[in-house]
Protein backbone atom coordinates (compact mmCIF):
# COMPACT_ATOMS: atom_id res chain seq x y z
CA UNK A 1 0.00 0.00 0.00
CA UNK A 2 1.36 3.65 -0.45
CA UNK A 3 -0.57 7.30 -0.41
CA UNK A 4 0.32 9.88 -2.76
CA UNK A 5 0.56 13.59 -2.07
CA UNK A 6 -1.79 16.43 -2.39
CA UNK A 7 -1.64 18.31 -5.82
CA UNK A 8 -1.89 21.98 -6.63
CA UNK A 9 -5.50 23.17 -5.90
CA UNK A 10 -4.80 26.05 -8.13
CA UNK A 11 -3.79 23.59 -10.98
CA UNK A 12 -6.95 21.77 -10.33
CA UNK A 13 -9.23 25.14 -10.81
CA UNK A 14 -7.50 25.53 -14.29
CA UNK A 15 -8.22 22.28 -15.83
CA UNK A 16 -11.66 22.82 -17.37
CA UNK A 17 -13.45 21.84 -20.27
CA UNK A 18 -11.58 24.55 -22.54
CA UNK A 19 -7.82 23.94 -21.03
CA UNK A 20 -7.75 19.98 -20.51
CA UNK A 21 -6.49 19.50 -23.97
CA UNK A 22 -3.13 21.46 -22.55
CA UNK A 23 -2.72 19.23 -19.33
CA UNK A 24 -2.98 16.11 -21.56
CA UNK A 25 -0.34 17.23 -24.12
CA UNK A 26 2.17 18.49 -21.35
CA UNK A 27 1.76 14.68 -19.55
CA UNK A 28 2.33 13.13 -23.48
CA UNK A 29 5.54 14.82 -23.62
CA UNK A 30 6.72 14.32 -20.03
CA UNK A 31 8.38 10.54 -19.34
CA UNK A 32 9.80 11.37 -16.19
CA UNK A 33 7.97 10.44 -12.89
CA UNK A 34 8.23 11.50 -9.66
CA UNK A 35 7.45 7.89 -8.64
CA UNK A 36 9.09 5.88 -10.76
CA UNK A 37 11.11 5.69 -13.65
CA UNK A 38 10.19 3.88 -16.57
CA UNK A 39 13.27 1.22 -15.67
CA UNK A 40 11.82 1.26 -12.68
CA UNK A 41 8.03 0.67 -13.54
CA UNK A 42 9.80 -2.42 -15.43
CA UNK A 43 10.77 -3.92 -12.80
CA UNK A 44 7.53 -3.20 -10.99
CA UNK A 45 5.36 -5.25 -13.57
CA UNK A 46 7.98 -8.13 -13.84
CA UNK A 47 7.41 -9.02 -10.12
CA UNK A 48 3.58 -8.60 -10.21
CA UNK A 49 3.88 -11.23 -13.17
CA UNK A 50 6.44 -13.70 -11.22
CA UNK A 51 4.77 -13.13 -7.64
CA UNK A 52 1.39 -14.19 -8.50
CA UNK A 53 -0.22 -17.28 -9.34
CA UNK A 54 -2.00 -17.24 -12.95
CA UNK A 55 -3.23 -20.11 -14.61
CA UNK A 56 -5.54 -20.80 -17.89
CA UNK A 57 -6.64 -24.41 -19.22
CA UNK A 58 -8.11 -25.35 -22.30
CA UNK A 59 -11.11 -27.62 -20.67
CA UNK A 60 -14.03 -29.37 -22.75
CA UNK A 61 -17.64 -27.37 -22.34
CA UNK A 62 -18.71 -30.12 -20.03
CA UNK A 63 -16.32 -29.27 -17.48
CA UNK A 64 -17.66 -25.51 -17.34
CA UNK A 65 -19.11 -24.43 -14.09
CA UNK A 66 -22.75 -22.44 -14.35
CA UNK A 67 -22.53 -22.10 -17.46
CA UNK A 68 -24.38 -24.24 -19.81
CA UNK A 69 -26.09 -25.04 -23.25
CA UNK A 70 -29.93 -23.72 -23.48
CA UNK A 71 -31.92 -26.85 -24.17
CA UNK A 72 -34.31 -25.19 -26.39
CA UNK A 73 -32.02 -23.00 -28.21
CA UNK A 74 -28.41 -24.24 -27.58
CA UNK A 75 -27.36 -21.49 -27.22
CA UNK A 76 -24.37 -21.31 -24.08
CA UNK A 77 -24.68 -19.05 -21.07
CA UNK A 78 -24.20 -18.18 -17.67
CA UNK A 79 -26.78 -20.02 -15.13
CA UNK A 80 -27.51 -16.53 -13.67
CA UNK A 81 -29.05 -15.22 -16.84
CA UNK A 82 -26.00 -12.40 -16.37
CA UNK A 83 -22.59 -11.62 -17.86
CA UNK A 84 -22.73 -12.71 -21.49
CA UNK A 85 -24.38 -15.74 -23.77
CA UNK A 86 -22.75 -17.16 -27.04
CA UNK A 87 -25.57 -17.17 -29.58
CA UNK A 88 -26.31 -17.55 -33.40
CA UNK A 89 -26.96 -14.32 -35.65
CA UNK A 90 -27.72 -14.70 -39.88
CA UNK A 91 -26.56 -11.65 -42.00
CA UNK A 92 -27.74 -9.97 -45.19
CA UNK A 93 -26.24 -7.28 -46.44
CA UNK A 94 -25.41 -5.46 -49.64
CA UNK A 95 -21.95 -4.41 -48.42
CA UNK A 96 -18.84 -6.46 -49.55
CA UNK A 97 -18.21 -9.51 -51.38
CA UNK A 98 -20.39 -11.82 -49.19
CA UNK A 99 -23.96 -10.77 -48.84
CA UNK A 100 -25.26 -13.64 -46.59
CA UNK A 101 -24.06 -15.93 -43.74
CA UNK A 102 -24.39 -17.08 -40.10
CA UNK A 103 -22.31 -17.05 -37.41
CA UNK A 104 -22.09 -17.24 -33.50
CA UNK A 105 -21.76 -13.83 -31.66
CA UNK A 106 -21.15 -12.42 -27.97
CA UNK A 107 -24.42 -11.28 -26.90
CA UNK A 108 -23.72 -8.90 -23.84
CA UNK A 109 -26.51 -6.26 -23.36
CA UNK A 110 -24.66 -4.44 -20.66
CA UNK A 111 -22.59 -0.81 -20.81
CA UNK A 112 -19.52 -2.06 -18.91
CA UNK A 113 -16.76 1.23 -17.49
CA UNK A 114 -13.32 1.41 -19.00
CA UNK A 115 -12.14 4.14 -16.55
CA UNK A 116 -8.78 5.80 -15.73
CA UNK A 117 -8.31 8.10 -12.54
CA UNK A 118 -6.06 11.18 -13.34
CA UNK A 119 -4.64 13.54 -10.87
CA UNK A 120 -2.48 16.65 -11.24
CA UNK A 121 0.70 16.34 -9.05
CA UNK A 122 3.95 18.65 -9.43
CA UNK A 123 2.01 20.27 -12.45
CA UNK A 124 2.10 17.00 -14.36
CA UNK A 125 -1.40 15.08 -15.02
CA UNK A 126 -0.82 11.25 -13.77
CA UNK A 127 -2.69 8.33 -14.89
CA UNK A 128 -3.52 5.51 -12.54
CA UNK A 129 -3.40 2.09 -13.85
CA UNK A 130 -3.82 -1.41 -13.25
CA UNK A 131 -1.50 -4.87 -13.18
CA UNK A 132 -4.17 -7.27 -14.71
CA UNK A 133 -4.69 -10.40 -15.79
CA UNK A 134 -6.95 -11.80 -18.26
CA UNK A 135 -7.47 -15.09 -19.37
CA UNK A 136 -7.46 -14.64 -23.01
CA UNK A 137 -3.76 -12.24 -22.79
CA UNK A 138 -1.04 -14.47 -24.47
CA UNK A 139 0.82 -13.42 -21.92
CA UNK A 140 -1.90 -13.10 -19.23
CA UNK A 141 -0.80 -9.62 -17.14
CA UNK A 142 -1.52 -6.49 -19.14
CA UNK A 143 -1.69 -2.99 -18.19
CA UNK A 144 -5.18 -1.56 -17.86
CA UNK A 145 -7.45 1.06 -17.03
CA UNK A 146 -8.20 1.85 -13.22
CA UNK A 147 -11.39 0.19 -13.75
CA UNK A 148 -12.33 -2.20 -16.15
CA UNK A 149 -15.65 -4.42 -15.19
CA UNK A 150 -18.64 -4.97 -16.53
CA UNK A 151 -22.09 -4.40 -15.45
CA UNK A 152 -22.43 -8.15 -14.10
CA UNK A 153 -18.76 -7.27 -12.11
CA UNK A 154 -19.76 -3.99 -10.30
CA UNK A 155 -23.03 -5.46 -9.39
CA UNK A 156 -21.49 -8.55 -7.87
CA UNK A 157 -23.06 -11.28 -9.62
CA UNK A 158 -20.02 -13.53 -9.49
CA UNK A 159 -20.12 -13.03 -6.02
CA UNK A 160 -16.67 -11.47 -5.37
CA UNK A 161 -15.12 -8.50 -4.70
CA UNK A 162 -15.80 -5.17 -5.91
CA UNK A 163 -13.51 -3.24 -8.27
CA UNK A 164 -10.98 -0.97 -6.43
CA UNK A 165 -11.12 2.66 -7.23
CA UNK A 166 -15.18 2.08 -8.74
CA UNK A 167 -16.67 4.95 -6.67
CA UNK A 168 -14.91 7.27 -8.51
CA UNK A 169 -16.83 6.14 -12.11
CA UNK A 170 -20.24 6.24 -10.25
CA UNK A 171 -20.48 9.28 -8.05
CA UNK A 172 -20.00 12.57 -9.40
CA UNK A 173 -19.16 14.18 -6.05
CA UNK A 174 -16.12 12.02 -5.87
CA UNK A 175 -14.28 13.34 -9.09
CA UNK A 176 -14.33 15.47 -11.93
CA UNK A 177 -15.62 13.62 -15.33
CA UNK A 178 -12.96 15.28 -18.08
CA UNK A 179 -14.25 12.53 -20.76
CA UNK A 180 -17.16 10.20 -20.82
CA UNK A 181 -18.33 8.77 -24.29
CA UNK A 182 -19.95 4.98 -25.32
CA UNK A 183 -17.65 3.39 -27.68
CA UNK A 184 -18.10 0.36 -29.57
CA UNK A 185 -16.55 -3.03 -29.37
CA UNK A 186 -15.69 -5.40 -32.03
CA UNK A 187 -18.45 -5.69 -34.46
CA UNK A 188 -17.33 -9.09 -36.46
CA UNK A 189 -17.58 -10.38 -32.77
CA UNK A 190 -20.17 -8.85 -30.52
CA UNK A 191 -23.56 -8.04 -31.05
CA UNK A 192 -24.11 -4.36 -30.50
CA UNK A 193 -21.99 -4.03 -27.35
CA UNK A 194 -20.55 -0.95 -25.58
CA UNK A 195 -18.32 0.36 -23.15
CA UNK A 196 -18.59 3.68 -21.04
CA UNK A 197 -15.10 5.12 -21.86
CA UNK A 198 -14.34 7.37 -19.05
CA UNK A 199 -11.40 9.46 -17.69
CA UNK A 200 -12.11 11.04 -13.99
CA UNK A 201 -9.89 13.95 -12.24
CA UNK A 202 -9.32 13.38 -8.29
CA UNK A 203 -8.34 16.42 -5.78
CA UNK A 204 -7.56 14.45 -2.64
CA UNK A 205 -5.36 11.95 -1.23
CA UNK A 206 -5.82 8.18 -2.51
CA UNK A 207 -4.47 5.28 -1.62
CA UNK A 208 -2.80 2.84 -4.10
CA UNK A 209 -3.42 -0.64 -3.73
CA UNK A 210 -0.82 -3.00 -4.66
CA UNK A 211 -1.04 -3.56 -8.56
CA UNK A 212 -1.63 0.20 -9.34
CA UNK A 213 1.23 2.66 -10.37
CA UNK A 214 0.94 5.90 -11.30
CA UNK A 215 2.53 6.71 -14.70
CA UNK A 216 2.17 9.99 -16.51
CA UNK A 217 0.89 9.62 -20.53
CA UNK A 218 4.49 10.09 -22.27
CA UNK A 219 5.42 6.74 -20.80
CA UNK A 220 2.19 5.47 -21.05
CA UNK A 221 2.63 6.30 -24.90
CA UNK A 222 6.09 4.67 -24.66
CA UNK A 223 4.80 1.40 -23.53
CA UNK A 224 2.92 1.01 -26.29
CA UNK A 225 5.30 0.93 -28.89
CA UNK A 226 5.67 -2.76 -26.87
CA UNK A 227 4.18 -6.00 -28.15
CA UNK A 228 1.18 -6.86 -25.62
CA UNK A 229 1.78 -4.61 -23.31
CA UNK A 230 -0.92 -2.05 -23.06
CA UNK A 231 -4.22 -4.07 -23.02
CA UNK A 232 -7.14 -3.13 -25.52
CA UNK A 233 -9.34 -1.39 -22.96
CA UNK A 234 -6.81 0.87 -22.19
CA UNK A 235 -6.24 1.69 -25.88
CA UNK A 236 -9.58 2.73 -26.34
CA UNK A 237 -9.84 4.96 -23.33
CA UNK A 238 -6.97 6.67 -24.02
CA UNK A 239 -8.04 7.23 -27.58
CA UNK A 240 -10.50 9.26 -26.36
CA UNK A 241 -8.00 11.96 -24.67
CA UNK A 242 -8.92 15.46 -26.37
CA UNK A 243 -5.34 16.29 -27.85
CA UNK A 244 -4.91 19.96 -29.00
CA UNK A 245 -6.69 20.34 -32.36
CA UNK A 246 -8.03 22.89 -34.39
CA UNK A 247 -11.40 21.59 -32.85
CA UNK A 248 -10.30 23.09 -29.56
CA UNK A 249 -9.68 26.07 -30.59
CA UNK A 250 -6.66 26.66 -33.33
CA UNK A 251 -5.03 29.96 -31.32
CA UNK A 252 -4.91 27.97 -27.93
CA UNK A 253 -3.55 24.13 -30.06
CA UNK A 254 -1.03 26.01 -31.53
CA UNK A 255 0.01 27.89 -28.43
CA UNK A 256 -0.34 24.74 -27.00
CA UNK A 257 2.13 22.63 -29.33
CA UNK A 258 4.67 25.81 -30.33
CA UNK A 259 5.11 26.30 -26.70
CA UNK A 260 6.48 22.65 -26.11
CA UNK A 261 9.82 23.62 -27.31
CA UNK A 262 10.83 19.82 -26.91
CA UNK A 263 8.59 19.38 -29.86
CA UNK A 264 11.98 20.25 -31.99
CA UNK A 265 13.62 17.47 -30.57
CA UNK A 266 11.05 14.63 -32.33
CA UNK A 267 11.58 13.33 -35.93
CA UNK A 268 10.22 14.25 -38.89
CA UNK A 269 6.85 12.01 -38.62
CA UNK A 270 6.30 12.99 -35.34
CA UNK A 271 6.60 16.61 -36.24
CA UNK A 272 3.77 16.06 -39.32
CA UNK A 273 1.64 14.03 -36.75
CA UNK A 274 1.33 17.40 -34.59
CA UNK A 275 0.68 19.23 -38.12
CA UNK A 276 -2.07 17.00 -38.62
CA UNK A 277 -3.60 17.89 -35.51
CA UNK A 278 -3.34 21.73 -35.94
CA UNK A 279 -4.62 21.84 -39.46
CA UNK A 280 -7.63 24.27 -40.44
CA UNK A 281 -9.95 22.38 -42.35
CA UNK A 282 -8.91 24.73 -45.33
CA UNK A 283 -5.88 23.12 -45.78
CA UNK A 284 -7.91 19.66 -45.34
CA UNK A 285 -8.81 17.55 -48.36
CA UNK A 286 -12.31 17.67 -46.56
CA UNK A 287 -14.23 19.46 -44.21
CA UNK A 288 -15.70 17.94 -40.94
CA UNK A 289 -19.45 18.57 -42.53
CA UNK A 290 -18.44 16.63 -45.91
CA UNK A 291 -17.27 13.45 -43.79
CA UNK A 292 -20.04 12.98 -41.79
CA UNK A 293 -22.21 13.54 -45.12
CA UNK A 294 -19.86 10.70 -46.76
CA UNK A 295 -20.45 8.73 -44.19
CA UNK A 296 -24.45 9.86 -43.72
CA UNK A 297 -24.82 8.71 -47.50
CA UNK A 298 -23.21 5.01 -47.29
CA UNK A 299 -24.72 4.17 -44.31
CA UNK A 300 -28.25 5.01 -46.36
CA UNK A 301 -26.66 3.18 -49.08
CA UNK A 302 -25.37 0.27 -47.70
CA UNK A 303 -28.26 -1.73 -45.27
CA UNK A 304 -26.72 -4.74 -43.04
CA UNK A 305 -29.94 -7.05 -41.60
CA UNK A 306 -28.98 -9.32 -38.65
CA UNK A 307 -31.56 -11.80 -37.37
CA UNK A 308 -30.66 -13.45 -33.99
CA UNK A 309 -31.26 -16.78 -34.21
CA UNK A 310 -30.56 -20.16 -32.01
CA UNK A 311 -26.96 -21.26 -32.15
CA UNK A 312 -28.54 -24.69 -32.83
CA UNK A 313 -29.68 -23.24 -36.51
CA UNK A 314 -26.61 -21.64 -37.36
CA UNK A 315 -25.57 -23.14 -40.89
CA UNK A 316 -21.72 -24.07 -41.37
CA UNK A 317 -20.97 -24.39 -38.06
CA UNK A 318 -20.17 -27.06 -35.84
CA UNK A 319 -19.83 -28.27 -32.08
CA UNK A 320 -17.52 -30.47 -30.92
CA UNK A 321 -16.01 -31.29 -26.97
CA UNK A 322 -14.43 -28.40 -27.21
CA UNK A 323 -15.23 -26.10 -29.71
CA UNK A 324 -17.93 -24.56 -31.38
CA UNK A 325 -16.19 -23.87 -34.65
CA UNK A 326 -16.25 -23.42 -38.35
CA UNK A 327 -16.96 -26.51 -40.89
CA UNK A 328 -14.42 -25.83 -43.15
CA UNK A 329 -12.37 -22.79 -42.90
CA UNK A 330 -10.07 -21.34 -40.14
CA UNK A 331 -12.33 -18.46 -38.55
CA UNK A 332 -12.80 -18.12 -35.02
CA UNK A 333 -13.83 -20.76 -32.38
CA UNK A 334 -15.69 -20.88 -29.16
CA UNK A 335 -13.95 -22.97 -26.34
CA UNK A 336 -14.06 -22.85 -22.43
CA UNK A 337 -11.37 -22.07 -20.27
CA UNK A 338 -10.61 -22.80 -16.32
CA UNK A 339 -8.80 -19.92 -14.49
CA UNK A 340 -6.71 -19.34 -11.56
CA UNK A 341 -5.89 -15.74 -10.69
CA UNK A 342 -4.75 -14.40 -7.25
CA UNK A 343 -5.89 -10.74 -7.95
CA UNK A 344 -8.89 -10.90 -9.57
CA UNK A 345 -12.19 -10.29 -7.88
CA UNK A 346 -12.59 -13.98 -7.95
CA UNK A 347 -9.75 -16.63 -7.66
CA UNK A 348 -10.98 -19.37 -9.80
CA UNK A 349 -13.98 -19.72 -12.58
CA UNK A 350 -14.38 -21.35 -15.92
CA UNK A 351 -15.67 -18.99 -18.84
CA UNK A 352 -16.01 -19.44 -22.86
CA UNK A 353 -13.98 -17.35 -24.87
CA UNK A 354 -13.18 -16.76 -28.38
CA UNK A 355 -10.02 -17.95 -30.11
CA UNK A 356 -8.75 -16.64 -33.29
CA UNK A 357 -6.95 -19.20 -35.30
CA UNK A 358 -4.96 -17.00 -37.43
CA UNK A 359 -3.00 -13.09 -36.56
CA UNK A 360 -5.09 -9.92 -37.79
CA UNK A 361 -3.81 -6.95 -39.33
CA UNK A 362 -4.48 -3.36 -38.96
CA UNK A 363 -3.45 -0.03 -40.42
CA UNK A 364 -3.56 3.15 -41.74
CA UNK A 365 -1.79 4.49 -44.87
CA UNK A 366 -1.29 7.89 -44.04
CA UNK A 367 0.41 9.96 -47.16
CA UNK A 368 0.77 14.54 -47.16
CA UNK A 369 -1.97 16.18 -49.16
CA UNK A 370 -1.56 19.68 -49.93
CA UNK A 371 1.71 19.54 -47.02
CA UNK A 372 -0.65 18.35 -44.55
CA UNK A 373 -0.16 14.29 -43.17
CA UNK A 374 -3.55 12.81 -43.64
CA UNK A 375 -4.80 9.12 -42.66
CA UNK A 376 -7.01 6.97 -45.41
CA UNK A 377 -10.48 5.73 -43.35
CA UNK A 378 -12.71 3.65 -44.53
CA UNK A 379 -16.30 3.03 -43.68
CA UNK A 380 -17.03 -0.51 -42.74
CA UNK A 381 -20.01 -2.57 -41.99
CA UNK A 382 -19.79 -5.65 -39.26
CA UNK A 383 -22.73 -7.42 -38.47
CA UNK A 384 -22.50 -6.10 -34.55
CA UNK A 385 -22.58 -2.47 -35.06
CA UNK A 386 -25.71 -0.48 -33.61
CA UNK A 387 -25.68 1.22 -36.74
CA UNK A 388 -24.63 -1.05 -39.45
CA UNK A 389 -21.35 1.41 -40.40
CA UNK A 390 -18.57 2.71 -38.71
CA UNK A 391 -14.99 4.08 -39.29
CA UNK A 392 -12.13 1.71 -39.38
CA UNK A 393 -8.42 1.73 -40.44
CA UNK A 394 -7.17 1.55 -44.04
CA UNK A 395 -6.87 -2.17 -43.43
CA UNK A 396 -9.17 -3.75 -40.74
CA UNK A 397 -8.45 -7.80 -41.38
CA UNK A 398 -8.66 -10.68 -39.33
CA UNK A 399 -7.03 -13.97 -40.21
CA UNK A 400 -4.78 -12.32 -42.62
CA UNK A 401 -2.92 -15.24 -43.90
CA UNK A 402 -5.82 -17.25 -44.59
CA UNK A 403 -7.61 -14.16 -46.61
CA UNK A 404 -4.22 -14.05 -48.75
CA UNK A 405 -4.60 -17.66 -49.16
CA UNK A 406 -7.88 -17.58 -49.92
CA UNK A 407 -7.63 -14.67 -52.30
CA UNK A 408 -9.72 -12.11 -50.63
CA UNK A 409 -9.62 -8.81 -52.27
CA UNK A 410 -8.34 -6.42 -49.21
CA UNK A 411 -7.91 -3.21 -51.16
CA UNK A 412 -4.50 -1.39 -49.86
CA UNK A 413 -3.47 -4.57 -48.07
CA UNK A 414 -0.21 -5.03 -50.47
CA UNK A 415 1.04 -1.75 -48.96
CA UNK A 416 1.82 -3.46 -45.67
CA UNK A 417 2.81 -6.49 -46.89
CA UNK A 418 5.57 -4.79 -48.83
CA UNK A 419 6.08 -1.52 -47.09
CA UNK A 420 9.76 -0.64 -47.30
CA UNK A 421 11.14 -0.15 -43.29
CA UNK A 422 11.99 3.73 -43.31
CA UNK A 423 8.18 4.11 -44.22
CA UNK A 424 7.02 2.18 -41.47
CA UNK A 425 6.03 4.47 -38.11
CA UNK A 426 4.38 1.70 -35.96
CA UNK A 427 4.24 -1.94 -36.56
CA UNK A 428 3.36 -3.60 -33.33
CA UNK A 429 1.47 -6.75 -32.03
CA UNK A 430 -1.46 -5.99 -29.90
CA UNK A 431 -3.86 -8.87 -27.71
CA UNK A 432 -7.46 -7.72 -28.42
CA UNK A 433 -9.52 -7.50 -24.94
CA UNK A 434 -8.92 -10.59 -23.29
CA UNK A 435 -11.86 -10.95 -21.47
CA UNK A 436 -13.86 -12.50 -24.19
CA UNK A 437 -11.05 -13.44 -26.30
CA UNK A 438 -8.46 -15.96 -26.03
CA UNK A 439 -4.68 -15.37 -27.69
CA UNK A 440 -7.05 -12.51 -30.67
CA UNK A 441 -3.53 -10.48 -31.91
CA UNK A 442 -3.27 -7.93 -34.50
CA UNK A 443 -0.41 -6.76 -35.76
CA UNK A 444 -0.61 -2.79 -35.69
CA UNK A 445 0.80 -0.67 -38.70
CA UNK A 446 1.39 2.49 -39.93
CA UNK A 447 2.92 3.52 -42.96
CA UNK A 448 3.80 7.12 -44.90
CA UNK A 449 3.41 6.83 -48.70
CA UNK A 450 5.22 9.45 -50.63
CA UNK A 451 3.31 12.16 -51.90
CA UNK A 452 3.48 11.65 -55.63
CA UNK A 453 1.96 7.78 -54.89
CA UNK A 454 -1.17 7.50 -57.06
CA UNK A 455 -4.14 5.86 -55.33
CA UNK A 456 -7.82 4.85 -56.84
CA UNK A 457 -10.12 4.94 -53.36
CA UNK A 458 -13.35 3.13 -53.48
CA UNK A 459 -16.23 4.59 -52.74
CA UNK A 460 -16.47 3.62 -48.95
CA UNK A 461 -12.56 5.27 -48.65
CA UNK A 462 -11.49 8.84 -47.46
CA UNK A 463 -8.48 11.04 -46.77
CA UNK A 464 -8.90 12.35 -43.08
CA UNK A 465 -6.14 14.55 -40.54
CA UNK A 466 -5.38 13.40 -37.43
CA UNK A 467 -7.39 16.25 -35.89
CA UNK A 468 -10.92 15.06 -38.00
CA UNK A 469 -9.95 11.49 -36.50
CA UNK A 470 -9.82 12.50 -33.15
CA UNK A 471 -12.46 14.97 -33.22
CA UNK A 472 -14.89 11.89 -34.45
CA UNK A 473 -13.47 9.23 -31.71
CA UNK A 474 -15.37 11.77 -29.35
CA UNK A 475 -18.28 11.38 -30.91
CA UNK A 476 -18.21 7.80 -31.27
CA UNK A 477 -17.92 7.17 -34.80
CA UNK A 478 -14.38 5.30 -34.89
CA UNK A 479 -14.37 1.73 -34.50
CA UNK A 480 -12.23 -0.18 -32.21
CA UNK A 481 -9.45 -0.98 -34.70
CA UNK A 482 -9.18 2.52 -35.29
CA UNK A 483 -9.14 3.65 -31.61
CA UNK A 484 -6.52 1.21 -30.64
CA UNK A 485 -4.47 2.23 -33.42
CA UNK A 486 -4.86 5.91 -32.80
CA UNK A 487 -3.80 5.13 -29.02
CA UNK A 488 -0.33 4.12 -30.52
CA UNK A 489 0.49 6.89 -32.36
CA UNK A 490 2.79 8.51 -30.35
CA UNK A 491 6.03 11.31 -30.97
CA UNK A 492 9.60 9.65 -31.34
CA UNK A 493 12.55 11.24 -30.75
Amino acid sequence: MGRIFEGSQKLMSLITANTMHHFFWQSLLTEENCFQSTESFFEWFSHKKTHYHFSVQRIPFSSLSQWLFDESTQNLRHSSGRFFSIEGIRVHTNFGPVHTWDQPIINQPEIGILGIITRMINGVLYFLMQAKMEPGNVNLLQLSPTVQATKSNFTQVHGGKLPHYLEYFIDRKKSRFLIDVLQSEQGGRFLQKRNRNMIVLVDHDLEIHDDFCWLTLGQIKKLLQYDNFVNMDARSVLSCIPLPSSYTGLVDAQKTILDSADINHYNHFSKSLCESLLCPEQQACYTLYEILSWFTELKTKYQINVQRIPLKEVKGWKRTDTEICHEKYPFFSVIAVSVEAGTREVFSWTQPLLMEHQQGLLGFLTKKINGVLHFLMQAKAEPGNRDGIEIAPTVSCSAAAFKLQRNDIIPFLDFFLNAPPERIHCDTVQSEEGGRFYHFLNRNMVIELDESTPLELPENYIWMTLGQIIELIKHGYMNIDTRTLCACLGLKR
